[in-house]
């Protein structure tokens, strides 16, 4: 198991869109095959630092449930909403796997 960490810098007028995007996200990700940690948006300290975090299988389960996440209907229509609201300014991932389980655990 990986955990992808999205890391967005975030128009920090644009909470609110931001936030709506990513309940859509909380519907589109588990449907499309990845298990969702959740979406964490600005609350104190920075203004514009928000976090999306999920669990796949491994990369090459990454790569299929984008290509679902690329068809859906609804994912499509989320992707066109950020390009139109403009709410995100900067989007890195980074694919982390978890060293500190307990013994017997993953």
């Amino acid at each position: 198991m990986i955990t992808c960490f999205i890391r967005y810098e975030i128009d920090p007028f644009k909470k609110e869109e931001f936030a709506a995007y990513s309940r859509t996200w909380g519907e589109v990700i588990p449907r499309c095959g990845a298990d969702l940690i959740g979406y964490f948006g600005p609350h104190e300290g920075s203004a514009t630092t928000a976090y999306g975090v999920y669990n796949v299988e491994s990369l090459a389960a990454y790569e299929a449930y984008r290509a679902r996440l690329l068809a859906d209907p609804l994912g499509r229509e989320n992707y066109a909403f950020a390009r139109k609201e403009r709410f995100i300014l900067n989007e890195n991932r980074i694919f982390l796997k978890n060293v500190s389980s307990p013994v017997g655990g993953e």
